[in-house]
This record gives structure tokens, C-alpha cells and sequence, in this order.
């Protein structure tokens, strides 16, 4: 009997982890198909900055961070070649939050497969989001395998294919291009806001960004932002505090053991 209970118990277990991986494909294929639409937008706003086609699609190559590109990118074409260290100082900037998310993901990885350090140039917003939003290691490795690689393949083309039609697009805001990414991001993070805390952390967050934005370079309210999560996760602020035991509580929790025991 033990065994056949057993038995069954593993094969939900597999059974669950499955449909897990399952789900996390289908998120994972969702976040790029909306993120690489986005990739059409860089390309025809990099060449109407200023950068010409090659120049374009090398930054996708290599810099293949969205935000620090399109800072980058908005930064040369307000200021000019002057305004490069700007524009270099605001892409690391927002740079800087993918070494958080490598720090977050380092433990899905197994150790000494030399995974990490291939998953490094992947390790971006939306591969970071569709990994943790999972729960088994196996779905959280594929969520973030697809999700990553996806990403770079489906950006570097439309980014080619913006640049190539450039100003035939026109602005690339008229056809929503530009919350494409966003939007997906959110469908990501709103399932795992159910918690009181989480919703004070994103809520706070954002109004700090909000607030921040037209009086900061990019990339510094995304930081500042990021604050707030780290302050509020170290003070456990919001959380639910656990019930104090009463002697009343502590007596009839002694009577169960007891009943049970006996």
C-alpha cells in the first residue's frame, strides 16, 4: 500500500513538473514575440538618431540590454558625438541592475556545467522574470533558456529590419511598439503580486521612478527605485507579522499533541 502511494505521489510529482515546463515555454514564447515587435522601434529610432545601419545592429550584438540601448541611442541623437560619455555613463547605469539579476539567478544553474557564464549575455529583464516566475528548477531553466536566446535572435533581426525601413515606419509609438515590453513584463510580475508587501514594493517603486525620471539621467530612477525593494525586503516592512500564542492557544495545541500521541 506504502508503495503504491508512492508511486502515485511521484507520478503527480512529474505529472505537475511537466504542466510546470509546459507553462513556462508557452510564457517564455509569449515575452518574445511581444519583446522582439519591440526590437523594430531601436532599430528605426537608432537610425534616425543618427546611426547608420551597421552601427545599429552592432549595438543590438553586443550591448543587447533594450533600456541602455535606447539610452544610449537618445542620448547621441539629443547631443551628438559630445555626448557620448552621457550616453555611456547612462547605459551602464541601467546596465547595472542585470548583475542583480545574475546574483538572483546564479543558484538555478547547476555548479561546474559552465551554464553561468554561457547564461551571462542572456541575463536580461524579461529572461530574469519568466525564470522566476516558475517554480521547479527544470521549468525555471527552460523559461529562461528560451526566453533569453529567443530574445537575442527575434531582437537582432527586427532591429535590422527597423533600420532597414527606418522612416518608412514612422514613429515607432503609433503602433503601441513602445509598451510592448512593458506589457509583457507586467503580465509577468501581476501573478505574483498577491501579497501585501509585494504590492506596497511595486506601488512604491514606481511612484519613486515616476517622480524621478524627468529630473534624473536614465537609468538613475531605475536604481533609486531598486532601493526601495531592498530597503523594504531587509526591514520586513509590510509583511504579515505571525499570530502571538495566547496560554489558551498553547494548551489546546498541548491537548491535540496528546490525543495524537495517544
Amino acid at each position: 500500500m506504502r508503495l503504491e502511494k508512492r508511486t502515485a505521489a511521484v507520478e503527480e510529482d512529474e505529472g505537475d513538473s511537466a504542466g510546470e515546463v509546459r507553462a513556462a515555454r508557452r510564457e517564455a514564447l509569449g515575452v518574445v514575440l511581444a519583446t522582439s515587435a519591440y526590437g523594430i522601434s531601436f532599430g528605426a529610432l537608432a537610425v534616425a538618431s543618427g546611426f547608420d545601419i551597421w552601427q545599429t545592429c552592432v549595438l543590438s550584438l553586443l550591448m543587447f540590454t533594450g533600456g541602455s540601448q535606447f539610452a544610449f541611442v537618445g542620448v547621441i541623437g539629443a547631443g551628438g558625438l559630445a555626448a557620448a560619455p552621457a550616453a555611456i555613463a547612462s547605459a551602464l547605469l541601467l546596465g547595472v541592475r542585470n548583475v542583480a539579476y545574475g546574483m538572483r539567478l546564479s543558484p538555478i544553474f547547476p555548479r561546474g556545467t559552465g551554464q553561468r557564464a554561457l547564461a551571462a549575455p542572456f541575463t536580461i529583464d524579461e529572461s530574469t522574470a519568466v525564470a522566476l516566475a516558475q517554480t521547479r528548477p527544470r521549468a525555471r531553466l527552460i523559461g529562461f533558456w528560451i526566453t533569453g536566446v529567443g530574445i537575442f535572435v527575434g531582437w537582432n533581426l527586427t532591429t535590422l529590419l527597423g533600420a532597414l525601413l527606418g522612416d518608412v515606419l514612422g514613429d515607432p509609438k503609433t503602433y503601441g511598439l513602445d509598451a510592448a515590453a512593458a506589457a509583457a513584463f507586467l503580465a509577468l510580475l501581476w501573478p505574483r503580486l498577491r501579497k501585501r508587501q509585494a504590492i506596497a514594493v511595486g506601488i512604491a517603486a514606481a511612484v519613486v521612478a515616476t517622480a524621478l525620471t524627468p529630473v534624473l539621467i536614465p537609468g538613475l530612477p531605475v536604481l533609486v527605485a531598486a532601493l526601495v525593494a531592498i530597503v523594504v525586503g531587509w526591514f520586513n516592512w509590510f509583511a504579515p507579522r505571525p499570530a502571538a500564542s495566547t496560554p489558551d492557544s498553547d494548551l489546546r495545541e498541548s491537548d491535540a499533541v496528546q490525543k495524537g500521541s495517544s
